[in-house]
């Protein structure tokens, strides 16, 4: 069986964070044939265009692990009402030099995390404004706005209530069909 391989992008550097531990818990409710690639955007420089002549390597690893994947998995919080700086770093250095887009056509799931009532709605919507301009097709629906805790997760990694599981299990069969359908 041929794996599709997925890029994880985690919109947040925190060691514990809640987007991280999503992540890892729809990771679980993934087809088996599914394998998940966490990229590190944490060693990214600031976005520079003086750079675009010659791009960091840890720019180049990271444009290169975009490009051996199928599909993008986007894991975000929401930080003043928009995406993370370290995410849109990492968004800008993959799509650049002009013409040189690695995000183009890949097939793309937004969700998030957050201790707030409204989730991360808005980050989203400007992450998904962002992937459309990249030529990168987004799933839409389901959407995932979730409020989390400490409790929201079981000691082994999983999503501890039942009707949350059941919830994100139908947002990722969601997304595998998305991912199959689209993938080149």
């Amino acid at each position: 069986m041929a794996m599709t391989q997925i890029a994880v992008i985690v919109g947040s550097l925190r060691r514990d964070s809640y987007n991280r531990r999503l992540a890892q818990a729809l990771e679980k409710l993934a087809p088996h044939d599914f394998q998940f690639q966490y990229l590190d955007i944490s060693q990214l420089p600031l976005y520079n265009q003086d750079d675009d002549k010659q791009q960091a390597e840890v720019v180049l690893q990271f444009k290169q692990a975009i490009s051996d994947s199928q599909a993008l998995l986007f894991v975000t919080p929401e930080y003043n009402r928009s995406v993370p700086g370290v995410l849109k770093n990492a968004l800008d250095h993959a799509s650049r030099p002009y013409g040189k887009n690695v995000w183009a056509g890949k097939p793309a799931g937004v969700l998030g995390a957050s201790i707030g009532a409204i989730g991360t709605a808005l980050a989203q919507q400007h992450l998904r404004n962002i992937l459309a301009y990249l030529d990168a097709p987004t799933l839409g629906q389901p959407e995932v706005f979730l409020k989390v805790d400490d409790k929201f997760f079981a000691e082994d990694g999983s999503v501890a209530n039942e009707g949350s599981r059941k919830f994100l299990q139908g947002w990722m069969d969601a997304y595998a069909a998305w991912v199959k359908k689209h993938a080149a």
